[in-house]
């Protein structure tokens, strides 16, 4: 059972009433004209961003997984707040679409994605993280039936995972990815087929709240972004760190995993640096 606390940070009450945005929810709820309701709030949205770019390195750029809430409204929001966005399924690339966000900062990633999505994404300039050597081909001959030169990136299936997690994406046999050992023979066969190299995605698991476990899972996977770059002999133009944080992670856990983040990671960053560059 979720624990029930005090008003979280942001909140108020007014004449014992939840406050939200300084009226209120009687307020909403008549503007509304019905209950039950959603009721989002846009000055805690960007101040949660804001919270974590403060406390991340500055090169890191921040993503949304539009399966946390697709909601429209919001979507659109946080195409001023985000660096870009994570879909799953040809119907959150037209939800995304249809928001106004910019579709060459979306990335596509899930295992059993159709011919007419794979197509979508090419057409629409979107990111392809490709799960299998049997999916990267598909896409490959889709473009070169459209004509059109694909983004295409590889998810990697880590050997490790991400302890305490919900859900482990990472660690042993998993429908999500390549494993680490066959990514450099796919890296090099993308690449030679002329798409454009867009990296790796890497996530290896989901609700968690354990800071230290999350920081230590996150060194491993930008060693292990190092490593299969090096050994692929291709450049690291982006890596998708897969990030287990959500609405439900207080902010406490937010700010130690970043304090760990950058005192763990710098040795891993500097490495993909020189990739970068070379």
């Amino acid at each position: 059972m979720k624990q029930l606390g005090p008003i979280p940070a942001g909140y108020e009450a007014v004449d014992g009433v939840l406050a939200i945005a300084g009226k209120p929810v009687t307020h909403w709820v008549d503007q509304a004209g019905m209950t039950p309701l959603f009721l989002y709030s846009a000055d805690h949205v960007r101040q949660r961003v804001a919270d974590l770019r403060a406390a991340m390195p500055e090169r890191l750029a921040l993503h949304y997984a539009v399966k946390a809430n697709p909601f429209p409204q919001l979507l659109s929001l946080m195409t001023q707040l985000v660096d870009g966005f994570d879909i799953a399924s040809g119907g959150e690339l037209e939800i995304v679409r249809g928001a106004g966000v910019p579709l060459d900062a979306v990335s596509f990633a899930g295992p059993g994605k159709r011919d007419s999505e794979l197509e979508a994404a090419i057409r629409a300039g979107v990111t392809l993280n490709l799960e299998s050597e049997g999916e990267a081909a598909r896409a490959i001959a889709i473009a070169e039936r459209l004509g059109v030169t694909p983004r295409l990136a590889v998810r990697v299936n880590p050997d490790f995972d991400l302890k305490g997690s919900g859900m482990k994406m990472g660690g042993g046999a998993k429908p999500f990815g390549v494993d680490a050992e066959r990514v450099p023979a796919l890296v090099r066969t993308i690449r030679e087929s002329g798409a454009e190299w867009r990296g790796f995605h890497i996530f290896a698991g989901s609700q968690a709240l354990d800071a230290e476990a999350i920081a230590d899972t996150q060194a491993q996977a930008l060693a292990l972004a190092a490593k299969l770059a090096e050994d692929s002999g291709a450049p690291l133009p982006h890596c998708n760190l897969g990030s287990p944080i959500s609405r439900e992670t207080p902010r406490s856990t937010c700010r130690w995993w970043a304090k760990s983040w950058r005192s763990s990671s710098p040795a891993c960053l500097t490495c993909l640096r020189r990739r970068r560059s070379a």
